[in-house]
């Protein structure tokens, strides 16, 4: 005999309720006594956390709250979010934390992406109440589905180990995420056995943001015609990268207290006497590690900063100096490789080859936005246009360029010229070097080292002020335009 409609709830919602106990107990979340401030949206990951963590409080003699910062990105929307969760924080009687900010202002400021903005700014107003407040955990309502999408992504943006290891249960001791083994379909179960009620964000159906086109888009055609446990499979991969990243991080961690000495909480000095002899690989895991002891995470880090800092450890020049995002500062004195966190940011890495008074420069571009190249004298700016609006190429001058946005991928890079540097002229069959380029137009000195290249996936997709590359030009299929624009500064 078949169980009934409400015995089929029950059941999902008793499931649900003892995945989130077993999580907790499985990564010691939660300790008696905690206050945990929970962040709630006011979608339904975060409410079904919020609802079980309030029925569990008591199990576990924890103080709960609810935090919730109005992005102000859906303008009328984004405030009905945040009077429903004040409506349900009553219900629960949950003491309320919110706080309005406007993210697109910060991202202009900040020139990141505006998803990266809004979790600068989340993140930075859930630490505040932490030391305000004295919360000792931060729960957030991250779920399997979340996970699979995290991996994908990172995998499709080549990421190693670490990306492919996707979103963790618990960071840096104190976020935690007791839903990582739920899967959508069970948080959706759970509200509905337990009638609560949630808001929609309407953001999370543009097909624009990559992210959703994963989740709308690409795990329902790999459930479809590839694997119907895609969202298992993808958590599974994540979990084994976890378990090796952790076990490769403590096979290093002898070369780093060997290599590497922490002057302060955030610089480090790194011996390259020491890792000199050391494979590539332990290398790389040797610098990550240091910037992130510095930094205290490895957000917009990737292998092409890593590789950045290799290149000045291993120039023949004695001195030179490297900027990371987020104002990390590396510099090289002689076999001392130092990695600081700097108030400001500044670029003049002597590392080139063909010049050894040359200053290598390396910027990470995460969406359209404006990019100053201060050794170049100039500004870039990237703007998203519409095809209709591609001019004639005869009307186009030198410093426009109109780029295929469809086969772009981000983050772009904008550096100058390295030795071997080639790329497929707009116009002209086969490849040809760099130098040979700017030998054949006469350019010279200074103007040809610090020429801003325009790079993606590891191919010069445009020499600025100059030409394009043929990988990029405008065809009958193009949709989406990039236009890039080079401005004296």
């Amino acid at each position: 005999m078949g169980l009934t409609g409400d015995r089929l709830k029950r059941k999902a919602s008793e499931h649900f309720i003892r995945t989130v106990k077993r999580t907790i107990a499985d990564y010691s979340m939660i300790a008696f006594g905690d206050a945990v401030l929970t962040a709630v949206s006011g979608g339904p990951d975060s409410i079904a956390l919020a609802h079980v963590l309030h029925s569990l409080a008591d199990d576990y003699g924890i103080k709960l709250a609810v935090a919730h910062l109005n992005h102000k990105l859906r303008d009328e929307e984004s405030d009905r979010d945040a009077e429903f969760v004040a409506e349900f924080s009553r219900n629960l009687c949950l003491p309320l934390y919110s706080e309005t900010i406007d993210v697109r202002s910060l991202q202009l400021m900040s020139r990141t992406s505006l998803e990266e903005a809004a979790r600068e700014a989340r993140y930075s107003f859930f630490a505040s109440l932490v030391e305000e407040h004295r919360f000792t955990k931060i729960a957030i309502g991250h779920q399997k589905n979340d996970n699979s999408e995290q991996v994908l992504l990172n995998l499709l943006r080549g990421s190693g180990p670490s990306g492919l290891s996707g979103i963790r249960p618990i960071r840096n001791d104190h976020i935690i995420r007791p839903l990582i083994r739920l899967q959508r379909s069970d948080i959706l179960g759970y509200i509905e056995e337990k009638e609560l009620s949630y808001v929609t964000d309407s953001s999370n159906s543009d097909l624009s943001i990559r992210r959703n086109r994963i989740r709308h888009q690409l795990i329902p055609e790999l459930e479809k015609n590839y694997n119907p446990g895609i969202i298992t499979v993808l958590n599974r991969l994540g979990n084994i990268m976890q378990a090796e990243d952790r076990w490769i991080d403590s096979l290093i961690q002898a070369d780093f207290e060997n290599c590497v000495q922490i002057e302060k909480p955030h610089i480090a000095s790194l011996d390259l006497k020491c890792a000199d002899e050391m494979d590539l690989a332990a290398k790389r895991r040797l610098i990550r590690k240091a910037i992130y002891t510095v930094k205290g995470d490895l957000r917009r880090i990737t292998l092409k900063h890593v590789d950045a800092v290799l290149h000045l450890a291993e120039t023949g020049s004695a001195e030179g100096r490297l900027d990371l995002p987020d104002k990390i500062q590396v510099t090289k004195r002689g076999t001392i490789l130092r990695i600081n966190r700097t108030s400001t940011s500044r670029w003049s890495a002597r590392v080139g080859k063909y010049d050894s008074a040359a200053r290598a420069y390396l910027y990470t571009v995460d969406v359209p936005g404006i990019l100053p190249v201060e050794e170049a004298g100039a500004i870039i700016k990237f703007t998203e246009v519409r095809v209709a609006d591609v001019p004639d190429y005869s009307e186009i001058g030198r410093n426009l360029a109109f780029l295929d946005m469809d086969e772009l991928e981000f983050p772009l890079f904008v550096r100058n010229m390295r030795a071997g540097d080639r790329f497929s002229p707009l116009g002209v069959n086969g490849t040809q070097k760099i130098k040979k380029f700017f030998t054949d137009h006469k350019i010279y000195g200074q103007r040809r080292r610090m020429c801003p290249l325009l790079v993606c996936r590891n191919k010069i997709i445009w020499i600025a002020g100059h030409r394009i590359d043929n990988s990029v030009k405008i065809v009958t299929k193009t949709r989406r335009v990039l236009k890039a624009e080079l401005l004296l500064a």
